[in-house]
């Protein structure tokens, strides 16, 4: 009898914590709503797409609503690592990498969560999962749980990532291929905002800067200057680089992260295991990510299929989309921008 009073104790006051945590949650999302309402706003790719301007980016509501309430409440530790980038320039591909490399075992890959779960799945954006639900609190608190991803601005981080020593990658990508990739992926939003923008339409926002976290050479910028500034912290890759000869640069992102492959490893193959599991063939192929069905009445409202993160992932297929003037444009933005920056030069 004591046995289940206590039980039930238990029960009605684990309820009773679980309702103040929810009324906390909608008190913050409500002070952010207000908030965001006091800022700019401009149209975004969709005719109902309102991007909202923050610190210098572009952000739509319901992500920087997730933003602020990480900027508020994320805690970061030393132990802590994190996958940074802008969106589609290679971050589901360096999810997989950095998972699978903190994941590793030396006799055995079959067992490997990835082949099962989305990259995404294993490895939780700070700004999306782990702020815009409550519950997934405990996720972020868990102590076996180190690997986080963001799309945030480097200034622009919650101030205990900057601030607890923890260290982080950023991979940046040809903004051609990003903006073809981007694009191609909106394709696949069944969104509640209106048909996607014409891509001349979309590819003229993003040269003003009006993207999705965008403008997206202020983005790389402000990880090549925090970069420059402590290289211990952070591990700054190019895409086009890493796929033109991968083993060298999973092997330096293992040791960078704290888990360097032994000799032994190396001498089994373990690195090219990794390699080969996370190769865009695999994941593209695994049940895991091609789960949704692709058929626009199966998927929900402002929702992404799984297979729609793997689409090529080739370097070049710019030239399939845009005009000799649209690349032009762009590197002509690309070369002002990081002119005398060093990062044109940079060999990673």
């Amino acid at each position: 009898m004591a046995s289940k009073a206590l039980t039930d104790a238990t029960l009605v006051n684990h309820q009773d914590e679980t309702e103040r945590e929810s009324s906390e949650f909608e008190k913050n999302q409500k002070r952010y709503q207000d908030l965001i309402a006091s800022f700019p706003h401009a149209n975004g790719w969709r005719p109902k797409a309102t991007l909202i301007q923050y610190g210098g980016h572009w952000i739509v509501q319901p992500l920087l609503e997730g933003w602020l309430h990480a900027q508020d409440f994320f805690q970061a530790r030393p132990i802590d690592f994190f996958v940074c980038s802008y969106p589609k320039s290679g971050t589901t591909w360096l999810k997989a990498l950095a998972f699978a490399i903190a994941n590793r075992s030396c006799s055995d890959h079959s067992s490997n969560p990835l082949l099962k779960s989305n990259p995404h799945d294993l490895v939780h954006f700070i700004e999306g999962e782990l702020s815009l639900v409550p519950q997934v609190d405990d996720v972020a608190n868990d102590n076996g749980n180190t690997l986080f991803s963001t799309h945030i601005p480097y200034g622009l981080l919650p101030e205990s990532i900057l601030k607890s020593g923890c260290k982080m990658v950023y991979i940046w990508r040809d903004p051609k291929d990003t903006f073809v990739s981007m694009w191609n992926f909106f394709q696949k939003e069944r969104s509640d905002n209106g048909p996607l923008n014409t891509l001349e339409e979309s590819f003229d926002k993003l040269c003003q800067g009006l993207s999705l976290y965008g403008p997206y050479l202020d983005h790389v910028m402000s990880y090549w200057n925090a970069y420059q500034e402590n290289p211990d912290q952070i591990l700054f890759l190019k895409y086009e680089t890493i796929r033109a000869d991968t083993l060298p640069y999973v092997k330096r992102l293992a040791e960078f992260m704290g888990y360097g492959f032994t000799a032994e490893e190396e001498k089994k193959g373990v690195v090219e295991e990794v390699v080969n599991l996370c190769s865009f063939e695999t994941l593209k192929n695994l049940e895991a990510n091609k789960g949704e069905k692709d058929r626009e009445e199966d998927i929900p409202s402002n929702f992404y299929p799984k297979s729609a993160y793997f689409r090529k992932g080739k370097v070049g297929d710019w030239s399939n989309y845009l005009t000799p003037e649209m690349a032009a444009r762009i590197d002509g933005l690309m070369e002002e921008r990081f002119k005398g920056t060093g990062l044109l030069e940079h060999d990673i």
